[in-house]
């Protein structure tokens, strides 16, 4: 992590909402592969959102993008970088996305979920990459992640009702 970077990473204060919320709740600070620790630490909650109906689960998660969008852009303008590594929300709305698609409410589907939402995050192909490139504050940080949660949850959904593994 360069110089410029660990001094954006100081100038996060928990105790703002805003931040404590664009971290995921801290968990984007996590010194290694913030964006994987910000994707595990979404899934207790979603163990909660899961005990929601579906539309109250899918209302749930269009109010924490369209908020995410508000308050990851004002983490990222205090700290002076777009999209920083610890700025984890978006990885929290888009495992809940990918994980709205699982036949069942299983561990290992919850696993397949998490793997194949890290590997789209992370290997970003199209059309991912270029939302990541071409869209940029709050909106850009989130929609690259909603877009690779949607296509993880196409695949879980296919696979689960062509492919039932477990």
């Amino acid at each position: 992590m360069t110089m410029d970077m660990l001094a954006a990473k100081r100038r996060i204060n928990l105790s703002n909402p805003w931040h404590l919320l664009a971290t995921g709740f801290g968990s984007g600070m996590f010194p290694w592969m913030p964006g994987t620790v910000g994707s595990l630490a979404a899934i207790p909650f979603w163990c909660l959102l899961v005990l929601l109906p579906w539309q109250l689960y899918s209302l749930a998660v269009m109010f924490s993008l369209c908020l995410g969008v508000y308050f990851c852009h004002q983490t990222a303008r205090d700290m002076g970088v777009h999209d920083h590594g610890c700025i984890v929300w978006d990885e929290f709305v888009g495992m809940w996305i990918t994980l709205m698609a699982l036949p069942v409410n299983d561990w290992r589907w919850v696993l397949a979920g998490f793997l194949l939402f890290r590997l789209l995050d992370i290997w970003k192909p199209w059309p991912i990459r270029w939302f990541d490139r071409k869209v940029h504050g709050g909106m850009g940080i989130i929609i690259d992640d909603v877009v690779a949660g949607i296509i993880a949850a196409g695949v879980l959904y296919w696979v689960g009702h062509h492919w039932p593994l477990f």
